[in-house]
């Protein structure tokens, strides 16, 4: 990656609808920001010139520890060679993570390989988001933008049945553990209320150091911490959206970055096509809400598309009548299977159906629900890159795709993550309510 311009950061979410997160709380901060689906060559980089922030909307969180390694090591050495000062591997506020799928620990070790600094930060809670990191335990409200209740992420009722990998402990200390031999300490929270110069006390010889996270003020003295760890060369860091948020208001108080507020409104959809292969409650609370209100619904037969890797064709033809009527559609995996199936062939089965319907019709404004299919779902659309546009819900904005493909290039995209949302979460979406 060859490149003159000044990046203060780049990310790399571990999948699509978190990054989007990650790209709505820089942009929010003020910074120029694109989101690629891939390390961007120095040709894509040339496209968007005076760019804070580069994020990479990957897939690990779907794959086994060798098929992430041999993915984040090059993508690790093309984003140090960006000059950013800051790498963050950007992780699920709820750390969606086991020893043998979208192990975070893998991701350290490989950030440890590329970046050898002495110690890594990992950001614990985004209280925006509904997530608490105290005394290393995280806790969790019970969807992301709502009224819900807040548990222990272990007793968390959507996580803790995770269909991959079930939160099962909320020491994030021990589940990381569980995923890497570095040794892993904590800034708690009484520490955070110290001077920064007195934190380094509560680190011995540890390699990842924890920080609790409770409320959005302590984020900026997290952020001037981070800003100080290494002055010469790059930090790697992990974490939720929580580290956007830190260095954001941090660059905003040191007025390096000044925030963005206002927004064009971007108005009703004429229609909306929801591609969905969420499991989350969260998420089947939503569409139960919108097909009530009017939605047409499609439901797939997630367990047929899997075994016979293929999509019967007339759906794609059904959805497009459907659009083409002007109708609200949610194309869905339907209830929760018992056995886990592959992200990959349901993603990209709901890419293909998207990209379709896309291609036939004139619907301008897609969302894409579920974190484990969205990023090969975004492939599958010959997605290429995304900048936020609007904030409709906090953790996941309206943005505006970029693409080879002159039906998806500048098509409105919204990225879902099972959790996030309240009940009217796609009315909003159908009507742009900012």
């Amino acid at each position: 990656m060859n490149n003159n311009q000044n990046i203060l950061l780049a990310f790399y979410g571990d999948d699509f609808t978190g990054s989007t997160d990650a790209l709505e709380f820089i942009t929010r901060a003020g910074a120029k920001a694109v989101l690629f689906i891939e390390p961007p060559t120095t040709e894509q980089l040339q496209q968007f010139p005076q760019m804070d922030v580069i994020g990479v909307a990957g897939k690990t969180r779907s794959l086994s520890p060798m098929q992430m390694k041999e993915i984040l090591i090059p993508a690790f050495e093309q984003l140090k060679a960006s000059s950013a000062k800051h790498v963050h591997y950007k992780v699920c506020s709820t750390f969606d993570s086991s020893p043998a799928v979208g192990s975070i620990g893998q991701a350290i070790d490989c950030g440890a390989e590329v970046f050898q600094n002495k110690l890594i930060p990992m950001l614990g809670g985004a209280p925006s988001l509904g997530r608490y990191c105290v005394f290393g335990n995280l806790f969790a409200r019970m969807g992301i933008g709502s009224n819900g209740n807040i548990y222990r992420l272990d007793r968390h009722p959507s996580m803790s049945k995770h269909p991959v990998t079930p939160a099962d402990e909320s020491d994030l200390r021990l589940h990381i553990g569980k995923q890497t031999n570095k040794t892993i300490g904590l800034i708690d929270i009484t520490h955070i209320e110290q001077p920064i110069k007195r934190w380094a006390e509560s680190i011995r010889d540890e390699e990842v150091v924890l920080v609790d996270v409770m409320d959005e003020l302590q984020l900026i003295k997290i952020g001037e911490w981070m800003a100080q760890l290494e002055e010469n060369k790059t930090l790697f860091s992990v974490g939720g959206s929580s580290v956007e948020a830190a260095l954001g208001n941090y660059w905003n108080e040191k007025k390096i970055l000044n925030p963005e507020t206002q927004w064009k409104h971007p108005g009703k959809a004429e229609s909306l096509l929801v591609i969905s292969g969420s499991c989350s409650p969260v998420t089947a609370a939503q569409i139960e809400l919108a097909k009530a209100n009017g939605f047409a619904e499609v439901v797939l037969d997630a367990v047929r598309i899997v075994n016979e890797n293929t999509v019967d064709a007339a759906i794609g033809g059904h959805v497009a009548m459907l659009l083409q009527e002007q109708k609200k559609v949610i194309v869905h995996t339907g209830a929760k299977e018992l056995e886990n199936l592959s992200s990959e062939k349901l993603g990209t089965a709901l890419g293909s159906i998207a990209k379709q319907a896309v291609m036939h019709t004139n619907v301008k404004r897609v969302v894409l629900a579920g974190g484990d299919t969205s990023s090969y779902a975004a492939r599958a659309m010959e997605i290429d890159a995304v900048e936020m546009i609007a904030p409709l819900v906090s953790g996941a904005p309206l943005c505006k795709a970029y693409s080879k493909n002159e039906k998806i290039n500048g098509l409105e995209v919204n990225f879902k993550g099972g959790q996030v949302g309240a009940e009217n979460y796609f009315g909003v979406l159908l009507n742009g309510e900012l």
